[in-house]
């Protein structure tokens, strides 16, 4: 398998909820190099633009709201199949509905309040992180 690299986010609920220490460690303990990491708000519009892909959806404005509604921490993770592997680390959308011992499991709280944020394809993940890091943050 090739060495691949993903974008996460540690979203608002967890980061005020103080859970940040308990997924890093996760993520570390999987097996993932953090290759860029930072601490920040989105506003609305960012936000926005971030989920662009759902603009139509009903619960867009509710998703932006959320994401700008406390700070995030985005990152840069890399690992064999990090795609693939990330989005198992975290676990299904909805915490009742994903595995024991995942992050959405063990510490989200609802479908909108699942923790964490992972890339879904090659072509996502290239996008996000190019949505959040500069060429320089990612050497």
């Amino acid at each position: 398998m090739a060495i691949e690299r993903t974008f996460a986010i540690i979203k608002p609920d967890a980061v005020a909820a103080g859970q940040q220490g308990e997924i890093l460690a996760r993520i570390q303990k999987a097996g993932f190099k953090i290759v860029a990491m930072k601490s920040m708000r989105l506003t609305k519009e960012e936000a926005g633009g971030f989920y662009a892909v759902h603009k139509a959806r009903p619960f867009f404005g509710e998703l932006t709201d959320f994401m700008s509604s406390g700070k995030i921490i985005a990152m840069v993770l890399e690992a064999e199949n990090g795609i693939l592997k990330w989005r198992d680390t975290m676990g299904a959308t909805d915490p009742k509905k994903a595995s024991p011992g995942t992050i959405r499991h063990d510490l989200g709280t609802g479908i909108g309040t699942n923790c964490t944020h992972g890339s879904d394809a090659p072509e996502t993940a290239a996008f996000e992180i190019s949505y959040f890091f500069a060429g320089m943050e990612l050497i």
